[in-house]
């Protein structure tokens, strides 16, 4: 296999001396006899199947009903047992580190009083006074966690981000896996691959046993926004995977302090609600009244204890960009460890002194939003415009407070199928971390890939790609 493009960046599959990584060198020598030819035709076969299935997403802004699919690369990202191991344990700290922070911010606030956060926490947008005193089952706030994780060397591995609202893509990493089986079963026979497919039960295990205490056989449902939304597709596809009803706020009720489903044969209650619908959307009675999305008195059975909801109302105040920041102190401080895996070095531009190096380096760093998400709000200074320059600086400077700034890294690639042929790509990864009985997570994630040459833009709104990640058993990572 030849890569068609230079890159100077920590390659997955190609050591710096030009030699193929142990791990890879089954399937390079597989995909040396396979012609470039048979290898696009069987990712048009992949699209024609996934749009078959329906797996497609809405992009917003985009003309009403634009549909799209994410582009599916099939040469997957391969990892060591020994690398996920290390892997698996930082991302598992990290949350549990998450759900601590969650319960002292809305209960006794120590971290706060001990001088490691600001006090203006309680002034982020994503705090909930509502859920303030409130007491979640097993003191669990984010039931599921996405942690999207970067590669810069083969020792390097930092947290880009955390996501603990409504974590999106596993349904992908799922189908990707089916794929890879669909298309190429002979790889699975030279491989040893750590299996993905019972992630649907493994969250619905600790779905069910967040329910309250007193509740023996807990009705579980997954509620969505409905067919519009972006990821529709996914919350149908975990419904079904899990065996849940499929609910909108519509089908729930409010009566007698619990929640109750619409069915053929009479109401049912429900116990536990994984829910896919934001914050300001969930309760008309509570947040936004405007909203046809929500239950109208959920707020009230959730905050007596008659429902529990995955996650938690509140959970954003944990994977908002500025507190991102603060999360390796976390672990230190209520772990009492040290960090597994490092946060991306970031500057904090409500503090003036880095607001300043901010601004006179513009062009070398990367700016976000703190609420942003998607690939929106932010600037990649070495691959903008003066213009663009100019205009995000006036943004900063309006607001320096809902900008956080990091430097521009030398994200890892992986080789992707190309139109020319095989060709590095820049690639991140998003586990996820179940929370229930216990912490955990299946042995697979979300590889997204940039499928520009030289962005290092992944995400699916900004035309990104995904592939199957691949975890080897231990026998065949040496």
């Amino acid at each position: 296999m030849q890569a068609n493009e230079k890159n100077t960046a920590f390659d997955e599959m190609r050591s710096s001396k030009g030699e193929t990584r142990a791990i890879y060198q089954p399937f390079e020598n597989w995909l040396d006899m396979q012609s470039r030819t048979f290898m696009h035709q069987k990712t048009q076969e992949a699209e024609l199947l996934f749009r078959r299935v329906g797996i497609t997403f809405n992009v917003y802004g985009e003309d009403a009903g634009s549909e799209r699919l994410i582009p599916f690369d099939p040469i997957p990202r391969i990892l060591s047992s020994k690398e996920w191991a290390r892997l698996s344990a930082g991302a598992i700290q990290r949350v549990r580190a998450l759900n601590a922070f969650l319960k002292d911010i809305y209960h006794e606030q120590e971290i706060i009083r001990a001088g490691i956060m600001p006090n203006s926490i309680l002034t982020n947008e994503m705090y909930r006074p509502e859920m303030q005193g409130v007491h979640v089952p097993n003191d669990i706030y984010a039931h599921i966690a996405g942690i999207d994780i970067v590669r810069t060397s083969e020792d390097n591995f930092y947290v880009l981000e955390d996501n603990l609202r409504t974590p999106s893509g596993v349904s992908y990493m799922l189908e990707n896996r089916k794929m890879m089986m669909r298309l190429f079963p002979e790889l699975f026979r030279q491989y040893s691959i750590a299996p993905v497919e019972h992630y649907p039960q493994v969250l619905l295990n600790n779905l069910r046993s967040v329910a309250q205490p007193d509740v023996q056989d807990p009705t579980v449902v997954l509620l969505t926004p409905g067919a519009y939304n972006s990821a529709y597709f996914e919350h149908a596809f975990l419904a079904q995977q899990m065996g849940i009803e499929l609910v909108e706020g519509r089908d729930l009720f409010v009566k007698d302090d619990a929640v109750w489903m619409r069915t053929t044969g009479g109401p049912k209650r429900v116990d536990v609600i994984y829910r896919r619908i934001d914050d300001d959307f969930i309760d008309p009675l509570s947040f936004r009244k405007d909203s046809m999305l929500g239950v109208p008195g959920l707020m009230s059975v959730y905050r007596n204890g008659g429902v529990t909801l995955a996650n938690a109302v509140g959970a954003g105040v944990a994977d908002d960009k500025a507190t991102y920041t603060y999360v390796p102190d976390m672990v230190k401080f209520y772990l009492g460890e040290e960090p597994i895996l490092s946060n991306v070095p970031t500057y904090k531009l409500a503090i003036e002194e880095d607001l300043k190096y901010v601004l006179a380096n513009l062009e070398s760093l990367v700016v976000k939003e703190v609420q942003g998400s998607g690939g929106y709000g932010m600037l990649i200074g070495p691959s903008a415009s003066k213009q663009q320059l100019a205009d995000f600086k006036a943004k900063i400077i309006a607001d320096p407070g809902n900008y956080i700034a990091q430097p521009t890294l030398a994200l890892s690639t992986c080789p992707t199928l190309v139109n020319q042929g095989i060709a590095p790509r820049h690639v991140d990864l998003r586990p996820f971390v179940l929370s229930g009985e216990t912490v955990t997570l299946v042995p697979g994630a979300l590889c997204r890939v940039a499928l520009r040459k030289g962005s290092l833009v992944v995400n699916s709104s900004q035309g990104g790609g995904t592939k199957d990640t691949w975890i080897l058993n231990e026998e065949q990572s040496c």
